[in-house]
Protein backbone atom coordinates (compact mmCIF):
# COMPACT_ATOMS: atom_id res chain seq x y z
CA UNK A 1 0.00 0.00 0.00
CA UNK A 2 1.40 3.72 -1.10
CA UNK A 3 1.48 6.74 1.29
CA UNK A 4 0.15 9.96 0.38
CA UNK A 5 0.48 13.81 1.20
CA UNK A 6 -1.39 16.64 0.20
CA UNK A 7 -1.53 19.90 1.09
CA UNK A 8 -3.20 23.44 0.24
CA UNK A 9 -2.94 26.90 1.71
CA UNK A 10 0.11 29.39 2.31
CA UNK A 11 3.25 28.74 0.32
CA UNK A 12 5.62 26.04 2.07
CA UNK A 13 8.87 24.79 1.33
CA UNK A 14 8.70 21.29 -0.45
CA UNK A 15 11.46 20.14 1.85
CA UNK A 16 9.60 21.00 5.15
CA UNK A 17 6.77 18.43 4.00
CA UNK A 18 8.74 15.68 1.78
CA UNK A 19 12.37 15.44 4.14
CA UNK A 20 12.56 16.88 7.63
CA UNK A 21 9.79 15.97 9.86
CA UNK A 22 10.50 13.13 11.68
CA UNK A 23 8.06 10.72 9.56
CA UNK A 24 8.14 13.12 6.08
CA UNK A 25 6.35 11.42 3.00
CA UNK A 26 10.39 10.38 2.26
CA UNK A 27 10.43 8.75 5.20
CA UNK A 28 7.69 6.78 5.26
CA UNK A 29 8.91 4.94 1.93
CA UNK A 30 11.06 3.18 3.99
CA UNK A 31 9.62 3.41 7.71
CA UNK A 32 6.02 4.31 7.78
CA UNK A 33 4.61 4.21 11.12
CA UNK A 34 1.11 3.30 10.09
CA UNK A 35 2.00 0.41 7.59
CA UNK A 36 3.71 -2.81 7.76
CA UNK A 37 5.60 -3.17 4.25
CA UNK A 38 8.12 -0.78 2.50
CA UNK A 39 7.04 1.34 -0.55
CA UNK A 40 9.91 0.84 -2.92
CA UNK A 41 8.23 1.42 -6.42
CA UNK A 42 9.21 5.07 -6.49
CA UNK A 43 8.30 8.49 -6.14
CA UNK A 44 5.82 11.29 -7.90
CA UNK A 45 4.53 14.50 -7.05
CA UNK A 46 2.15 17.58 -8.61
CA UNK A 47 3.05 20.87 -7.33
CA UNK A 48 1.86 24.10 -7.60
CA UNK A 49 4.02 27.41 -7.12
CA UNK A 50 2.85 30.90 -7.68
CA UNK A 51 6.52 31.95 -8.56
CA UNK A 52 6.87 29.39 -11.47
CA UNK A 53 5.66 30.38 -14.87
CA UNK A 54 1.98 29.52 -15.00
CA UNK A 55 1.02 28.84 -12.01
CA UNK A 56 -1.96 27.24 -12.79
CA UNK A 57 -0.02 24.41 -14.38
CA UNK A 58 2.01 22.33 -11.98
CA UNK A 59 5.31 20.92 -11.79
CA UNK A 60 5.30 17.56 -12.66
CA UNK A 61 8.34 15.22 -10.93
CA UNK A 62 8.36 11.07 -11.14
CA UNK A 63 11.22 8.90 -10.74
CA UNK A 64 11.07 5.05 -10.29
CA UNK A 65 14.31 4.99 -7.54
CA UNK A 66 13.53 5.59 -3.98
CA UNK A 67 13.13 8.86 -2.80
CA UNK A 68 15.56 8.39 -0.12
CA UNK A 69 18.74 8.29 -2.37
CA UNK A 70 17.10 10.84 -5.31
CA UNK A 71 19.41 13.79 -4.97
CA UNK A 72 17.19 15.70 -7.83
CA UNK A 73 14.57 15.84 -5.67
CA UNK A 74 16.24 16.76 -2.63
CA UNK A 75 17.72 19.20 -4.65
CA UNK A 76 14.01 20.67 -5.98
CA UNK A 77 12.61 20.33 -2.46
CA UNK A 78 15.05 22.90 -0.81
CA UNK A 79 14.29 25.48 -3.75
CA UNK A 80 10.23 25.42 -3.92
CA UNK A 81 7.56 26.48 -1.88
CA UNK A 82 4.02 25.34 -3.64
CA UNK A 83 0.69 26.32 -2.61
CA UNK A 84 -0.27 23.25 -3.16
CA UNK A 85 1.43 19.59 -3.56
CA UNK A 86 -0.13 16.60 -3.95
CA UNK A 87 3.06 14.19 -3.38
CA UNK A 88 2.59 9.72 -3.32
CA UNK A 89 5.25 7.16 -2.79
CA UNK A 90 4.02 4.04 -4.19
CA UNK A 91 4.08 0.47 -2.69
CA UNK A 92 3.30 -3.06 -4.16
CA UNK A 93 3.30 -6.26 -3.56
CA UNK A 94 6.45 -8.00 -3.53
CA UNK A 95 6.23 -10.17 -6.86
CA UNK A 96 7.94 -10.64 -10.50
CA UNK A 97 4.84 -9.89 -12.16
CA UNK A 98 4.44 -5.76 -11.02
CA UNK A 99 5.57 -3.39 -13.46
CA UNK A 100 7.89 -0.99 -11.88
CA UNK A 101 8.41 2.25 -14.28
CA UNK A 102 7.39 5.72 -14.62
CA UNK A 103 4.38 5.36 -16.56
CA UNK A 104 2.76 3.56 -13.51
CA UNK A 105 3.70 6.63 -10.81
CA UNK A 106 0.84 8.97 -9.22
CA UNK A 107 0.15 11.41 -9.53
CA UNK A 108 -1.95 11.09 -12.04
CA UNK A 109 -2.24 14.42 -14.88
CA UNK A 110 -3.11 14.00 -18.38
CA UNK A 111 -1.82 16.95 -20.52
CA UNK A 112 -4.44 19.95 -20.52
CA UNK A 113 -6.57 17.85 -17.73
CA UNK A 114 -6.67 20.23 -14.45
CA UNK A 115 -7.06 17.42 -11.94
CA UNK A 116 -4.53 15.30 -10.67
CA UNK A 117 -5.29 12.34 -8.69
CA UNK A 118 -3.57 9.81 -6.31
CA UNK A 119 -4.66 6.35 -5.04
CA UNK A 120 -3.59 4.70 -1.74
CA UNK A 121 -5.38 0.99 -1.74
CA UNK A 122 -5.83 -1.99 -4.55
CA UNK A 123 -8.71 -3.04 -6.54
CA UNK A 124 -9.10 -6.90 -6.19
CA UNK A 125 -9.39 -8.46 -9.04
CA UNK A 126 -8.88 -5.72 -11.26
CA UNK A 127 -7.16 -7.71 -14.13
CA UNK A 128 -10.94 -8.93 -14.45
CA UNK A 129 -12.75 -5.65 -14.21
CA UNK A 130 -10.38 -3.45 -16.56
CA UNK A 131 -12.15 -3.86 -19.84
CA UNK A 132 -15.83 -3.87 -18.39
CA UNK A 133 -14.46 -0.38 -17.36
CA UNK A 134 -14.02 0.92 -20.87
CA UNK A 135 -17.70 1.35 -21.70
CA UNK A 136 -17.72 3.93 -18.89
CA UNK A 137 -14.88 5.70 -20.03
CA UNK A 138 -14.52 8.35 -22.65
CA UNK A 139 -12.74 7.37 -25.75
CA UNK A 140 -10.72 10.06 -25.80
CA UNK A 141 -9.77 9.60 -22.19
CA UNK A 142 -9.18 5.80 -22.79
CA UNK A 143 -6.56 6.70 -25.21
CA UNK A 144 -4.39 8.50 -23.19
CA UNK A 145 -3.99 5.46 -20.54
CA UNK A 146 -0.48 4.56 -20.52
CA UNK A 147 0.09 2.74 -17.67
CA UNK A 148 -1.25 -1.00 -15.92
CA UNK A 149 -2.78 0.41 -12.85
CA UNK A 150 -6.13 0.04 -11.43
CA UNK A 151 -5.39 3.45 -10.50
CA UNK A 152 -4.94 4.80 -13.59
CA UNK A 153 -8.04 3.14 -14.39
CA UNK A 154 -9.81 4.48 -11.63
CA UNK A 155 -8.68 8.09 -12.96
CA UNK A 156 -9.61 7.62 -16.29
CA UNK A 157 -13.27 6.51 -14.97
CA UNK A 158 -12.82 9.95 -12.81
CA UNK A 159 -11.96 12.36 -15.68
CA UNK A 160 -14.70 10.68 -17.78
CA UNK A 161 -17.46 11.65 -15.35
CA UNK A 162 -16.39 15.04 -15.94
CA UNK A 163 -18.15 17.32 -18.71
CA UNK A 164 -14.82 19.51 -19.45
CA UNK A 165 -11.44 18.34 -17.97
CA UNK A 166 -9.98 21.56 -18.62
CA UNK A 167 -12.08 23.52 -16.99
CA UNK A 168 -11.50 24.74 -13.27
CA UNK A 169 -13.59 22.72 -11.20
CA UNK A 170 -15.24 23.51 -7.36
CA UNK A 171 -14.32 20.91 -5.17
CA UNK A 172 -17.87 19.89 -4.88
CA UNK A 173 -18.18 19.30 -8.41
CA UNK A 174 -14.76 17.05 -7.83
CA UNK A 175 -16.22 15.36 -5.27
CA UNK A 176 -19.82 14.60 -7.07
CA UNK A 177 -17.57 13.21 -9.34
CA UNK A 178 -15.97 10.87 -7.21
CA UNK A 179 -18.75 9.85 -5.90
CA UNK A 180 -19.95 8.93 -9.66
CA UNK A 181 -16.67 7.12 -10.40
CA UNK A 182 -17.08 4.83 -7.42
CA UNK A 183 -20.78 3.89 -8.16
CA UNK A 184 -19.21 2.58 -11.46
CA UNK A 185 -16.68 0.65 -9.97
CA UNK A 186 -19.24 -0.79 -7.73
CA UNK A 187 -21.37 -1.73 -10.39
CA UNK A 188 -18.45 -3.61 -12.57
CA UNK A 189 -17.52 -5.07 -9.29
CA UNK A 190 -21.08 -6.71 -9.01
CA UNK A 191 -20.88 -7.48 -12.90
CA UNK A 192 -18.02 -9.47 -11.98
CA UNK A 193 -19.33 -10.41 -8.71
CA UNK A 194 -16.26 -9.20 -6.75
CA UNK A 195 -17.31 -9.45 -2.71
CA UNK A 196 -13.96 -9.12 -1.56
CA UNK A 197 -11.82 -6.33 0.41
CA UNK A 198 -10.90 -3.46 -1.79
CA UNK A 199 -9.37 0.04 -0.27
CA UNK A 200 -9.91 3.10 -2.28
CA UNK A 201 -8.23 5.75 -0.26
CA UNK A 202 -8.17 8.82 -3.43
CA UNK A 203 -6.45 11.98 -2.76
CA UNK A 204 -7.32 15.14 -5.80
CA UNK A 205 -6.00 18.39 -6.19
CA UNK A 206 -6.10 20.82 -9.12
CA UNK A 207 -4.38 23.95 -7.50
CA UNK A 208 -7.05 25.21 -6.18
CA UNK A 209 -9.57 22.40 -4.33
CA UNK A 210 -7.86 19.36 -2.95
CA UNK A 211 -10.19 16.57 -1.93
CA UNK A 212 -9.74 13.36 -0.17
CA UNK A 213 -11.43 9.86 0.62
CA UNK A 214 -11.41 7.36 2.90
CA UNK A 215 -13.23 4.16 1.20
CA UNK A 216 -13.21 0.53 1.03
CA UNK A 217 -15.55 -1.80 -1.07
CA UNK A 218 -16.70 -4.53 1.05
CA UNK A 219 -14.54 -4.01 4.52
CA UNK A 220 -13.88 -6.89 6.23
CA UNK A 221 -14.90 -9.68 3.21
CA UNK A 222 -11.94 -12.23 2.32
CA UNK A 223 -12.05 -15.41 -0.14
CA UNK A 224 -12.18 -18.12 2.48
CA UNK A 225 -11.97 -21.08 0.34
CA UNK A 226 -7.87 -20.45 0.18
CA UNK A 227 -5.73 -20.36 3.62
CA UNK A 228 -3.42 -18.09 1.45
CA UNK A 229 -5.70 -14.85 1.80
CA UNK A 230 -5.54 -15.28 5.57
CA UNK A 231 -2.32 -13.02 5.51
CA UNK A 232 -3.70 -10.45 3.21
CA UNK A 233 -6.53 -9.63 6.16
CA UNK A 234 -6.56 -6.10 7.37
CA UNK A 235 -8.50 -5.64 10.05
CA UNK A 236 -8.55 -2.21 9.97
CA UNK A 237 -8.91 0.55 7.30
CA UNK A 238 -6.14 2.45 5.36
CA UNK A 239 -4.92 5.09 7.90
CA UNK A 240 -5.97 8.51 6.18
CA UNK A 241 -5.25 11.97 9.02
CA UNK A 242 -5.60 16.14 8.30
CA UNK A 243 -3.99 18.54 10.28
CA UNK A 244 -4.97 22.77 9.94
CA UNK A 245 -3.89 25.80 10.89
CA UNK A 246 -2.15 29.23 9.60
CA UNK A 247 1.44 28.01 9.99
CA UNK A 248 3.30 24.85 9.96
CA UNK A 249 6.90 24.84 10.26
CA UNK A 250 8.66 23.55 13.08
CA UNK A 251 8.15 25.11 16.90
CA UNK A 252 10.07 23.72 19.75
CA UNK A 253 11.36 21.14 18.05
CA UNK A 254 8.11 19.67 16.78
CA UNK A 255 6.49 20.25 13.31
CA UNK A 256 3.13 21.35 13.37
CA UNK A 257 0.33 23.18 12.46
CA UNK A 258 -0.28 26.30 14.53
CA UNK A 259 -3.12 28.57 14.77
CA UNK A 260 -5.75 26.21 15.64
CA UNK A 261 -8.59 24.89 12.89
CA UNK A 262 -10.92 27.84 13.30
CA UNK A 263 -8.27 30.14 12.07
CA UNK A 264 -7.26 28.30 9.24
CA UNK A 265 -6.00 28.56 5.78
CA UNK A 266 -3.75 25.79 5.74
CA UNK A 267 -4.06 22.06 5.76
CA UNK A 268 -2.39 18.88 5.26
CA UNK A 269 -3.91 15.84 4.26
CA UNK A 270 -1.70 12.55 4.45
CA UNK A 271 -1.54 8.66 4.72
CA UNK A 272 -0.56 9.28 8.37
CA UNK A 273 0.88 12.15 10.43
CA UNK A 274 4.15 13.78 9.56
CA UNK A 275 5.18 13.98 12.85
CA UNK A 276 5.60 12.18 16.60
CA UNK A 277 3.48 14.25 17.89
CA UNK A 278 -0.26 13.40 16.47
CA UNK A 279 -2.39 15.92 19.04
CA UNK A 280 -2.62 18.66 16.13
CA UNK A 281 -3.67 15.54 13.76
CA UNK A 282 -7.27 14.04 13.45
CA UNK A 283 -8.31 10.97 11.70
CA UNK A 284 -10.46 11.08 8.54
CA UNK A 285 -13.69 9.10 9.18
CA UNK A 286 -14.12 5.92 7.43
CA UNK A 287 -16.39 6.04 4.76
CA UNK A 288 -16.01 9.89 4.39
CA UNK A 289 -14.96 12.66 2.04
CA UNK A 290 -12.88 16.04 2.95
CA UNK A 291 -13.30 18.99 0.47
CA UNK A 292 -10.86 22.31 0.77
CA UNK A 293 -11.12 24.88 -1.33
CA UNK A 294 -9.08 27.78 -1.73
CA UNK A 295 -10.82 31.24 -3.68
CA UNK A 296 -8.68 33.65 -4.47
CA UNK A 297 -6.52 35.22 -1.83
CA UNK A 298 -5.86 33.05 1.50
CA UNK A 299 -9.12 32.10 1.71
CA UNK A 300 -10.03 28.54 2.26
CA UNK A 301 -13.58 27.19 3.13
CA UNK A 302 -14.00 23.30 3.67
CA UNK A 303 -16.75 20.68 4.15
CA UNK A 304 -16.21 17.69 5.61
CA UNK A 305 -18.52 14.88 4.90
CA UNK A 306 -18.81 12.29 7.18
CA UNK A 307 -21.22 8.79 7.45
CA UNK A 308 -24.94 10.42 6.29
CA UNK A 309 -22.90 11.10 2.71
CA UNK A 310 -23.54 9.37 -0.38
CA UNK A 311 -20.39 7.66 -0.39
CA UNK A 312 -22.37 5.32 2.53
CA UNK A 313 -25.01 4.75 -0.03
CA UNK A 314 -23.34 4.56 -3.79
CA UNK A 315 -26.84 3.61 -4.71
CA UNK A 316 -28.20 6.68 -3.77
CA UNK A 317 -28.23 10.06 -6.67
CA UNK A 318 -29.11 12.81 -3.56
CA UNK A 319 -26.93 15.26 -2.85
CA UNK A 320 -24.23 14.29 -0.15
CA UNK A 321 -25.46 16.19 3.26
CA UNK A 322 -22.89 17.40 5.29
CA UNK A 323 -22.34 16.05 8.45
CA UNK A 324 -19.69 17.27 11.33
CA UNK A 325 -18.45 20.50 9.98
CA UNK A 326 -15.19 20.11 11.75
CA UNK A 327 -13.53 22.83 9.62
CA UNK A 328 -14.75 26.77 9.90
CA UNK A 329 -14.66 28.76 6.72
CA UNK A 330 -12.21 31.54 6.75
CA UNK A 331 -11.16 34.26 5.25
CA UNK A 332 -7.89 36.78 5.67
CA UNK A 333 -7.37 39.83 2.91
Amino acid sequence: MCRVLAYLGEPVLLDDLLYKPDSSLVTQSYDPKMLHMLNLAGFGLSAWDARLFDPDTPLIYKSATLPIFDANLKSIAQKIQPRCLLAHVRGVAYHSRVNIGEHNLHPFKYDDFRLAFAHNGDLDRFSEMRYRLVEHIKPAIAQRIRGTTDSEWMYATLMSQVEDPTADLSSLEIARAVERMLKVIRQVRDQVGIRTQSPVNLFLSDGNSLVGVRFTFDFGCYPQEDPAHVNQMQLRYLSCWYTSGRKYGLYDGEWKMTGGSRAADSVIVASEPLTRDETTWLEVPEYSMLHVEAKGGREVARHPFHGTSALMRLDDDSEPAAGDRGFSSTTEK
